[in-house]
């Protein structure tokens, strides 16, 4: 069993399972009793926190992710080292990942993809403009939500543009299938290394496989650096040419030729998605120079001392374009000296002759049957097949049902035949036809508050036509179905229009900012709350500053956002260190003039505040620690309001406390040991 289960780090988290083993680290289930929520725990493993160099960079940047805010970003709440252990609190996902995903659906379909897509380039374009590269870019650490949401996790090996120092380990970072020619080579990365790794994720959602492989991560690694991958066409057929362009692009090895940034990877996908006419220009045939792109000059190779050395071009193979070099030799075009004329000749002969023994056999006949038994093919299209088959009009010729089909011409019509009319046949031959079904009976679901993509897919993948309205809603969150017309239920046919009507949200106005720095947790949130805007996260950090002052607000003071957004804010914590307080009457106890020892597995409460109207009751649980007996005392502002007797046995007590409305300070001890000192808020 893992030692972490069932310890409490901080006083806040107790540890419940394992639900992830990374690299680096491993992930728990985890509850926080302080907010009383399930969370993601991550904790360095105990090779990686014994390096101090490792560890101190671990905080430093896991403290920098924490920074971001977004809906396609997995949320970290706090970052903390406590005895020996490094981790940071994760927001807990309920969900697959994106591969577990694949490995049962793939490949997908290109609106699918495109869906996915879109969200993940929205997720590095906010952590992008924090000046945070995720480096790790798989389908590993993307998680599907059940309403179709996509959220980026795991940025363990995250890195701040400014941090621009190499590896010390010599290797390439990251996951060898999705590693980007510079991370491959050791150079110094920027963020175009996650659009390059995004751009391979897009690929394997459209084909189903990897842009390369081989029999070791370093022969996938030099692939990485040295080839161009095949067209996601090459592999599926139906892929829209704009969305292989897009994702073509995303990957080339050529810093130069690749997008510049996720926001202009995120416009074209925009694009593509409202118009699938869309076009892009890209120029995906030239691999990078033999040195690299200018802005690569200072690559270092780590990918050494491995006894696999990529073979060498050879003349002709170095006058071949790029794109004809990464194919295998059989599928390279052939280039040999072979006269277009003469095969052209050739070619011309072998139609000529052919048409003119086919003229001759069909025609003229010279072997053949008699006149007589000459016909020419009927014709049957639009006719009634069981009316045909016995109509003695058609007696010379066997009438054959080759398959049937759902069409929109009645159902029983015969809507195509071979031969066709008009063609020359024998008496008895056989005539095939195809009969219609009747057009296919379609039952509308009901797509109400469903995501309105997901819904727009399948409508589409059922043959329906979808047409997409917008209108504010008060009951329905944005990009949410409102109603659609017709209603759930409708018994359509294939083509008919579905009208679906998709939420805006609730029109909200735009309002301003205010300034939170310098304010008081309670002053923010109540400036917060007159302009109209939510109050989220709230994180202790250690500061200078004043214990109990806002340091940092997600979002800058006198920006404009839309009334309702979220602004999560850091805390400044620079306690002083607080003597345990004097009991009321010295060694006697409320109630009387000698010491009352309680049982065991009872408690007293009292009410520090007996006649006041604004007093407020908020119940606590406590877990209790491993001992026979446990002396437990609860005191608010330095007023005893609880002691008790318990044994390990119960685990855990609820305990209802009783405070003045606003902050006080719980301080709880367990056998004369503080386990607990923290002000909240009743």
């Amino acid at each position: 069993m893992d030692k972490l289960i069932g310890k409490i780090l901080d006083n806040r988290y107790e540890i419940i399972e394992v639900i992830g083993i990374g690299g680096m680290a491993i992930v728990y289930k985890a509850k926080c009793h302080r907010l009383n929520r399930y969370v993601a725990l991550k904790v360095l493993k105990e090779e990686y926190a014994a390096d101090e160099d490792f560890r101190r960079q671990f905080h430093d940047e896991s403290q920098a992710v924490a920074m971001l805010s977004h809906p396609n970003i997995v949320s970290v709440y706090d970052v903390s080292s406590t005895d020996g252990f490094e981790y940071i609190v994760m927001e807990l996902i309920d969900g697959i990942t994106l591969k577990d995903y694949l490995s049962v659906h793939s490949p997908l379909p290109w609106k699918q993809v495109t869906f996915f897509s879109v969200q993940i380039a929205k997720a590095l374009e906010h952590a992008h403009s924090r000046g945070i590269i995720h480096r790790d870019i798989k389908p590993q650490n993307i998680m599907l939500l059940h309403d179709g949401t996509v959220k980026v996790a795991d940025f363990g090996i995250a890195h701040h543009m400014s941090n621009q120092s190499t590896y010390k380990n010599g290797e390439a970072i990251g996951s060898v299938h999705y590693v980007s020619p510079e991370q491959a080579k050791g150079s110094h990365v920027d963020n175009r290394t996650d659009i390059y790794s995004l751009g391979v994720v897009i690929y394997e959602m459209l084909t189903g496989r990897l842009p390369f492989e081989g029999d070791s991560p370093v022969s996938v690694a030099l692939q990485h650096i040295n080839s161009i991958a095949l067209p996601p066409s090459d592999y599926v057929s139906g892929i829209p040419e704009t969305l292989e362009a897009i994702t073509m692009k995303a990957m080339n090895p050529s810093l130069t030729k690749r997008y510049a940034n996720a926001t202009q990877l995120l416009s074209d996908l925009e694009n593509f998605k409202n118009d699938p006419e869309y076009n892009i220009k890209i120029d995906t045939d030239v691999l990078p120079a033999p040195h690299g792109d200018a802005d690569e000059i200072d690559a270092t190779r780590v990918l050494q001392n491995t006894g696999e050395v990529p073979p060498p071009e050879d003349k002709e193979d170095r006058r071949m374009p790029a794109s004809e070099r990464s194919r295998p030799a059989a599928k390279r075009k052939k280039t040999s000296g072979f006269p277009a004329s003469l095969l052209f000749s050739i070619l011309a002969c072998a139609i000529f002759f052919g048409g003119a023994i086919f003229f001759i056999i069909k025609v003229i006949n010279p072997f053949g049957n008699n006149e007589s038994d000459a016909l020419l093919s009927p014709r049957l299209v639009g006719l009634v097949y069981t009316e045909v088959a016995n109509d003695q009009a058609y007696a010379d010729f066997t009438i054959v049902q080759k398959e049937s089909i759902y069409n929109d011409a009645d159902a029983g019509t015969i809507i195509a035949q071979e031969p066709e009319e008009g063609r020359r046949i024998s008496k008895g031959d056989a005539i095939s036809v195809t009969v219609s079904r009747g057009q296919r009976v379609i039952k509308l679901e009901n797509y109400v508050d469903m995501e309105y993509r997901l819904a727009e897919a399948d409508l589409s993948k059922k043959g329906l036509t979808v047409i997409k309205q917008e209108e504010n809603s008060d009951e329905y969150a944005k990009d949410r179905i409102i109603r659609t017309q017709p209603a759930a239920d409708a018994a359509l046919s294939s083509g008919d229009v579905v009208v679906i009507v998709v939420s805006l949200g609730a029109k909200l106005e735009q309002v301003s900012v205010p300034n939170l720095l310098g304010k008081t947790e309670a002053d923010a949130r109540a400036a917060l709350t007159a302009a109209k805007l939510v109050c989220g996260s709230v994180t202790r950090v250690d500061s200078d500053k004043p214990d109990g002052e806002v340091i940092f607000q997600t979002i800058p003071a006198r920006s404009t956002v839309y009334e309702g957004t979220i602004v999560d804010i850091n805390i400044s914590r620079n306690e002083p260190k607080i003597e345990e307080p004097p009991q009321p009457g010295g060694d006697e106890q409320p109630g009387g003039d000698t010491p009352v020892t309680p049982p065991m597995g009872r408690g007293t409460s009292y009410d520090p505040y007996p006649d006041s109207e604004l007093k407020r009751r908020r119940e606590y649980t406590i877990s209790l620690i491993d001992a026979e007996e446990i002396t437990v005392v609860i005191t608010v502002n330095g007023k005893l309001e609880y002691e008790g007797r318990h044994s390990a046995s119960e685990k855990s007590i609820t305990v209802p406390l009783v405070a003045y409305e606003g902050y006080a300070t719980i301080n709880i001890t367990q056998n004369g040991e503080v386990i607990y000192n923290e002000t909240v808020e009743f």
